[in-house]
């Protein structure tokens, strides 16, 4: 007999995991996020996760809150286990004790290390070696649970939230199934976390992705990577926001130059522009409310930005 799962997540990165326990197990219900207003026109849009659910004829319960009337509309379901993928809110004991099997949370990293809202982006901006996917089981303080599953992902140092992200979707549905699987047949193992080790991230703001020029530049190319595709890092430039969507490290480097300085460009590299260690060549830029561009064609429109101090 299959368990009977309700599904809690609510962003892309939820999807492909939504999608595999539907196919392999009976799904009674799916709890994501209300549906959002985005954009100047205020258009309410319902989570991606709420949109898949849609299709595959599913029932959806978007609660503000996880309050006595959601957990009497849950428990009425008989789900036998709560399977997570971001979903966004914190679980407490009254509701996870409506599941006889507790739940399974899938987490972006290494577990103990990154437990928190950001975790890919925290690999990213540490410039780490490798991340990875943990399959944990749910408790009541956050990420702390004892571990089921996990794999390693090697970073190779080019890598984005977007890409890293869409990875460990895709890698991180398998891993549900396999743990999912062992929970059944009673072959899944559980190692509890090592407290000591544990690290933690937070709540990315628009204000993260702001540069500042004393920064070396292999920080700041790790905040490219990191805050793509949100918020973007991002500088002033004549009082306009301009983001740097694509950049790397320029070797050699050239001291005496005001940090934030655009020194010049390199055909291949890009946009020079002098950092408090090393130089940063921008290849791909957007400034507020235009298009992006490469590097050459944002410089044939902007004939002075060579010399202008970015950040100022």
């Amino acid at each position: 007999m299959s368990l009977k799962v309700l599904f809690a997540g609510t962003p892309e990165m939820a999807v492909p995991s939504l999608v595999a326990v539907a196919k392999q197990y009976p799904v009674v219900g799916v709890l994501t996020s209300p549906d959002q207003e985005v954009g100047r026109g205020r258009k309410t849009v319902p989570s991606p996760v709420k949109q898949k659910a849609r299709e595959l004829g599913l029932l959806v319960i978007t609660p503000e809150k996880l309050d006595g009337t959601v957990r009497e509309q849950v428990g009425s379901l008989s789900p036998e286990i709560l399977v997570v993928v971001a979903y966004g809110k914190i679980f407490g004991p009254r509701f996870l004790s409506l599941f006889p099997r507790g739940g399974i949370n899938l987490h972006p990293s290494l577990l103990p290390r990154y437990r928190g809202p950001s975790p890919i982006p925290a690999a990213i901006l540490g410039g780490d070696p490798a991340t990875g996917i943990t399959i944990q089981k749910l408790a009541l303080q956050m990420d702390a649970g004892p571990i089921l599953l996990q794999e390693v992902i090697p970073l190779n140092g080019t890598e984005t939230t977007a890409s890293l992200t869409e990875l460990c979707a895709e890698r991180g549905a398998e891993l549900l199934l396999r743990v999912l699987e062992g929970i059944e047949t009673g072959t899944v193992k559980e190692i509890p976390q090592d407290e000591d080790q544990a690290t933690y991230c937070k709540l990315i703001t628009k204000d993260d992705g702001k540069i500042q020029w004393s920064t070396p530049a292999v920080q700041i190319e790790r905040m490219v990577r990191a805050y793509d595709p949100w918020p973007a890092a991002w500088t002033l430039y004549q009082g306009a926001v301009l983001k740097i969507l694509k950049a790397s490290v320029f070797h050699p480097s050239k001291k005496g130059e005001k940090e934030g300085k655009v020194i010049g460009v390199d055909k291949e590299k890009g946009i020079l522009v002098q950092t408090g260690e090393g130089i940063l060549a921008i290849h791909k830029l957007q400034l507020q409310a235009r298009k992006v561009l490469d590097f050459a064609s944002f410089l044939n429109g902007e004939r002075d930005f060579i010399g202008s101090i970015l950040g100022a």
